[in-house]
């Protein structure tokens, strides 16, 4: 069946750094895009970076632009976020989804589209 699972979460310090990875089974993974996503305490799940199996594209939430780097192997079918610089507000569940499109990744990923999920992975940044 298909699943998405993350991992690489954790307890850092402030100005950290944390590499997150998204595994897929169940699915041909070059047929999809694959988003980040996050949830804090009593806030919405936003989208923070995605990355498109077509033509390579990438999108950043201007939160994390600079400190964070999206890529993929399909190869593997694995999907890692790079995480430097890390900042207390950063402190969420992680989120991987899938997105079935042949389109690009040039904005921000939007929750509704995607296929499917993972079960997300925690991260705590302490100050």
């Amino acid at each position: 069946q298909v699943q998405l699972v993350e991992s690489g979460g954790g307890l850092v310090q402030f100005g950290g750094s944390l590499r997150l990875s998204c595994a897929a089974s169940g699915f041909t993974m070059d047929y999809y895009v694959i988003g980040w996503f996050r949830q804090a305490p009593g806030k919405e799940r936003e989208g923070v970076s995605c990355i498109s199996s077509s033509d390579g594209s990438t999108y950043y939430a201007d939160s994390v632009k600079g400190r964070f780097t999206i890529s993929r192997d399909n190869a593997k079918k694995t999907v890692h976020l790079q995480m430097n610089s890390l900042k207390p507000e950063d402190t969420a569940v992680y989120y991987c989804a899938a997105l079935y499109t042949n389109a690009g990744c040039l904005v921000a990923p939007v929750i509704g589209e995607y296929d499917y999920w993972g079960q997300g992975t925690q991260v705590t940044v302490s100050s």
